[in-house]
Order: structure tokens, then sequence, then C-alpha cells
């Protein structure tokens, strides 16, 4: 019981810690697209996200890939910078039948940001013969803080929409342009060639 809250709680605080917070900003942009009513469809584009991000975590674990930890410190900031510019070319236009689209990206964007993390995995967890266990646990960790972060990014925009009288497609606007603004200094510090 102790390795698991070890690595549940290794997982939440990968993403809550505020000195690291492309993971946030990529939540931010991910899920302020959608109203409260539609928490479900945002539960399941970071389940997606995670699942991304377990998997290349576990190809590193066990050796099975190796990227250059520059190239993908650079490519982090580049689907943040995408995901928020998306929100903005497509503030105005139905959602609907991109569901499929936007799962395949989070995925796509999951197996990104795993890989940025996967160095620092692969020495925490050492030669532990187990593996796929502390992975697991760490991804039950990740999926708990998403949830947060994300439940918390839906009450803001229920709030500023019922109580400010923000319409929607400001909000969207609005905070995507911010993260976009975070993520352009991020790309450009972070360019490897």
């Amino acid at each position: 019981m102790d390795d698991f809250i070890l690595y549940f709680r290794l997982g939440l605080e990968h993403v809550l810690d505020f000195s690291a917070y492309d993971h946030i900003l990529f939540l931010i942009v991910l899920a302020v697209v959608f109203s409260f009513n539609q928490w479900k469809k945002a539960v399941w584009l970071i389940t997606f996200f995670t699942i991304g991000h377990t998997l290349t975590l576990a190809l590193a674990a066990y050796g099975v890939i190796n990227i250059r930890v520059d190239i993908i410190e650079f490519l982090i900031p580049v689907t943040i910078f995408i995901t928020g510019l998306a929100n903005v070319v497509r503030v105005n236009k139905a959602s609907t039948g991109k569901e499929k689209i936007n799962l395949f990206l989070a995925l796509f964007f999951g197996l990104v940001h795993g890989l940025g993390f996967s160095n620092y995995f692969r020495l925490m967890i050492g030669q532990e013969e187990d593996k796929l266990l502390p992975l697991l646990e760490f991804a039950l960790g990740i999926e708990a803080s998403q949830v947060i972060i994300v439940f918390g990014i839906l009450i803001i925009g229920t709030l500023l929409q019922n109580f400010f009288r923000v319409t929607k497609r400001d909000w969207v606007l609005v905070a995507s342009s911010i993260v976009i603004g975070f993520t352009i200094p991020m790309m450009i510090e972070r360019v490897f060639w």
C-alpha cells in the first residue's frame, strides 16, 4: 500500500507542480472549450491523454524507446500551442463530429508529453522487476490530478459565463490566447536545432 501511495502521489505532483506548468497549460486549452454539462467529454479527452502519456512511459521504462530530451522539450509547448490555436480558429464553429479527431489528438499529444517525463520515470523506478504496477499507480495519480484541474476550469468557465455574463466565445478566446502567449516563449527558448 505504501508503494501505491508513493507512485499515486508522484503522479498527482507531476501534474499539480506549478513550477512545471506546461501540463496545466495543456489542460486549460483542452478543457476550456467545454461547458460544465459536457464534463464527460472533457474527462474522456484527458483519459485518452493519460493513456498516451502512460504508453510512452511504459515504452521508456522497458527500454523500448529513448528519444532526445531537447526534441521532446520543444514538442511539448508545440502541442499546447497547436491546441490553443485550434481553439481560437474553431471558436465559432460547431464541434459536432470532431470528437474522434479530438480523442486521437489527445492520445497523440499524451504520447509526446509522456516522453518528456520518461527519463525521470525510468530513473525513479530504477531496476524494479515489476514496472507495470508503479506505472499504473503513477497513471492513476496523473488522471486524478487532471480531473481536479479540468473540473476547476469547468467551474471557472461556468462562473464567468453565468454570473459575470462572459460569453463562451470570449472565455475560450481569452483563455486560449493567454495560454498561447505563455507557450510562444517556451517554444523559442526550447528550440533544439
